[in-house]
């Protein structure tokens, strides 16, 4: 019990972090990285820059703090959908309602991982950036086999794995950033859940075996 107790963060520490966070997590969707200076984010935050420093060691530690946060948040939306219940099929359109829903719940991180921002000359912010596409690839990957499993047990029809998965993904993301439009090609969450099924279907077809 002692050890847990030392081990425990200071509530005040923790709300800071988490105000930090939130604050880069706004910025660092709107602008580059090395656009964002720690004054603007102190002060959109309401804590002393000090304050950055002290808890993630620089900018590009902040960063980095945003960044993983986004990924396990998506990482446990896209657990939900690769379950041994389902078949390989199955897999895949709960991938995409699933993707849709981590979009929808949380746009500022999924905008950071679809759609991330130059992350700025520093190694630090660099190395975030590698981290982040290795992520999604890991994801990817999860569709790859998936495909892979598909075409093992014949529900599948022979596709190249890899290719089918990123266009899966890339469709994904253009249904979803439909949201962001300021034009009549906006889509309400509504929408957007309509076209993804839309998609789900035709990818359901798409890839059966006939």
């Amino acid at each position: 019990m002692e050890v847990e107790t030392e081990r425990r963060m200071d509530p005040r520490k923790q709300r800071t972090m988490d105000a930090l966070v939130a604050a880069a997590q706004q910025m660092f969707t709107e602008r580059p990285v090395d656009e964002v200076t720690v004054e603007e984010i102190g002060q959109y935050a309401g804590v002393a820059v000090g304050s950055i420093y002290n808890n993630f060691g620089s900018k590009e530690g902040l960063y980095a703090a945003v960044v993983g946060r986004a990924l396990d948040v998506d990482r446990d939306y896209m657990d939900r959908a690769y379950t041994p219940d389902r078949n390989p099929i199955e897999q895949l359109l709960a991938a995409s309602e699933q993707y849709l829903r981590f979009a929808l719940d949380h746009p500022q991180f999924f905008r950071m991982l679809a759609f991330p921002t130059k992350p700025g000359p520093y190694p630090a912010a660099a190395d975030t950036a590698t981290l982040l596409s290795r992520r999604v690839d890991e994801q990817n990957a999860r569709m790859v086999d998936a495909i892979e499993r598909g075409i093992a047990d014949g529900s599948i029809r022979q596709l190249d794995p890899q290719a089918t998965a990123t266009i899966l993904w890339a469709s994904w993301n253009g249904i979803i950033s439909l949201a962001w439009r300021h034009d009549d090609l906006q889509r309400s969450p509504e929408e957007l859940a309509g076209l993804i099924e839309c998609a789900a279907d035709l990818v359901s077809y798409g890839l059966r075996l006939r």
